[in-house]
Parts: structure tokens; sequence; C-alpha cells
């Protein structure tokens, strides 16, 4: 760890740690933490980003869009949709991916903005 990025001296603000903690307790941070480590994943958030260009995609064009099988597509998908991250119709033998809602394309955008004004400490 570097000396720089910690404080020298212990101290803290003692209502702003009790505010936030108090806070920690009344939101499901849990759930938070499953979403954002389910598009983690290159594949699944390759898969975020094409439901981000594309309002519905079927599983062959998400499996060729991202240079994988049917079978491994369908398995990112699968996880994904446990997460709430994305929802799914059948049409005939054809399965149908979107995004379940806006805010999924929004953090991806946001991820994406962000990226690219800030880099990477090392």
């Amino acid at each position: 760890m570097n000396k720089k990025d910690t404080c020298e001296i212990y101290c803290y603000d003692e209502e702003k740690v009790n505010r936030i903690q108090n806070d920690l307790q009344t939101i499901d941070i849990v759930s938070v933490t499953q979403i954002l480590k389910s598009i983690a994943d290159e594949n699944r958030a390759k898969i975020t980003y094409a439901l981000c260009q594309d309002e519905e995609l079927c599983v062959c064009d998400i499996a060729n869009i991202i240079g994988s099988t049917v079978a491994n597509a369908s398995n990112h998908l699968r996880k994904l949709h446990k997460q709430g991250v994305v929802k799914f119709r059948k049409e005939g033998k054809l399965a149908f991916y979107s995004l379940d809602d806006e805010n999924i394309k929004q953090i991806m955008m946001i991820a994406l903005a962000h990226k690219k004004e800030v880099k990477v400490n090392v």
C-alpha cells in the first residue's frame, strides 16, 4: 500500500460514519453487488453492451456478436436473467433477449463514459 493514499493520523467524523452505516442498513447492497458482478464478466459485459445497441437480440445473434457458441451465450444469458439484468421471450424455437430496464443501459453507458475520462492508476 502506498503511504501517500492513507491517513497519517487516525481520526474520524463519528456523525458521518454513523449516518452512513445506518443508511447501509436500509438498502439491499448485496443485490447491487450481485448485479454489478454479473455484468463484470467480459462476455456478459459484451452481451449487455450489445443489448444497449439493439433493443432485442436472439441467442444466435448474441453468440455471433461475442464470438461464442450458442450454448455458451445461453449460459451467460441465464446468469444475467437470474440477476434481473435481462429478460427474454420465446417465439417458436427462438429465444429473444432484451435489457430488463433502462437502468442497466445507463449503468453500462456511464461505465463506458467513465473509462474514457479516467486513466487507471496502477
